[in-house]
């Protein structure tokens, strides 16, 4: 059986590294790994396949431009290759724009499509991620769910209940395999921090970033939050860029706050390890610090991963400064929720998702 493994950008990268061990497991099972280069910035790519232990891709893409540049050539440039490798079955994961491209190329050459993440949603239609998500799980044939909203969204879309797998998270997998050698990292030391004695700031997504009056509303309220933790700010360059070119880096220079450069997997995974709480607009920060029972205030209008907020440990507050700096004070305080762990978030997903694949290959043969 021959496979093509898609990865895009960063926020893929937790999400293959466990599905390409349990294929590289499998004997009969050839895998090729597909990197768009969509995340072209080494310490946006190249450092997560090196700590997350993912060998080299088979093939590059080599993707660059914007949105619609990169949908177009990805279309073109994994349409040669599923001709000329002919898989049996691709796997996309998450909700990037290589994820949307591939599953097109799939649809149309009749290639077999799993899409692990399957079924979340933002029910946000102005979020370019509610589309790859919605129009990808249309087109796939196995859909593997992290969570159980995810199912009822599937369901609800028309998607029949034999296709759809509940499956638990393969992000949380990658947690798992790598905590221990997080922990062992100085990250947080090397820094100048002390243990619970600062917070977390993330911020990317457009919406946040690329209009001014909604950066200054994110800039005010970090500098808030300032007032009360230190903050830590591993800064996106898309961020950065917009900071520097609206002329707000200077307030967050003069303010209680650290910025630092993108941090690779491990790194960041030990600073969240040794933060008190927090602040992003992330979604998969959303899901790491649930298992770590670690607050989280999200600056967002809304999420696509409600169990974080049903069972786990965030709350979305958009850019409400007040709603903020009461859940800030709540948790400096001890008052706030504390969460429990998501069902099937159990380190075993990647398993149950290759098992699966394997069932419903026998079954089709």
């Amino acid at each position: 059986m021959k496979i093509i493994l898609v990865a895009g950008a960063r926020p893929n990268f937790p999400k293959i590294a466990p599905i390409l061990k349990e294929l590289e497991n499998k004997t009969d099972i050839e895998t090729i790994l597909v990197h768009t280069g969509q995340h072209y910035d080494s310490n946006m790519s190249d450092v997560f396949f090196k700590e997350l232990g993912i060998r080299e891709p088979d093939i590059n893409l080599g993707i660059r431009g914007n949105q619609a540049e990169q949908t177009a050539q990805i279309i073109e440039k994994f349409d040669k290759l599923v001709e000329e490798q002919k898989p049996d079955l691709a796997i996309v994961v998450g909700d990037v724009t290589s994820t949307l491209a591939c599953a097109i190329v799939c649809a149309k050459r009749k290639i077999k499509l799993a899409h692990i993440e399957a079924g979340l949603r933002s029910f946000n239609y102005e979020m370019p991620e509610e589309i790859n998500r919605i129009v990808t799980d249309v087109l796939s044939n196995y859909l593997f769910v992290t969570e159980e909203s995810g199912i009822q969204n599937l369901i609800r879309q028309g998607i029949p209940s034999n296709k759809i797998s509940f499956v638990g998270h393969v992000m949380i997998d990658t947690l798992i395999q790598n905590i221990e050698k997080a922990k062992n990292l100085q990250t947080w030391r090397e820094l100048n921090l002390t243990n619970q004695g600062y917070a977390i700031m993330t911020l990317h997504r457009p919406q946040n970033v690329d209009d001014s009056e909604n950066l200054q509303k994110a800039v005010d309220i970090t500098i808030e939050i300032s007032k009360k933790i230190q903050l830590v700010w591993p800064i996106h360059p898309r961020t950065k860029a917009n900071l520097e070119k609206f002329n707000m880096l200077k307030q967050l220079e003069e303010a209680n706050i650290k910025i630092i450069e993108p941090q690779g997997y491990l790194e960041f995974l030990n600073l969240v390890m040794h933060a008190k709480f927090i602040v992003t607009d992330s979604g998969g920060v959303q899901e790491e610090t649930t298992y770590l029972r670690l607050p989280c205030l999200t600056l967002r209008d809304e999420t696509e991963r409600p169990i974080t907020v049903d069972v786990g440990t965030n709350t979305v507050t958009g850019l409400n400064k007040r709603l903020i700096l009461a859940k800030v004070t709540e948790i400096l305080t001890g008052t706030y929720k504390k969460g429990a762990m998501p069902p099937l978030w159990d380190g075993f997903a990647s398993k149950r998702i290759v098992d699966t694949l394997l069932k419903k290959n026998e079954n089709a043969n």
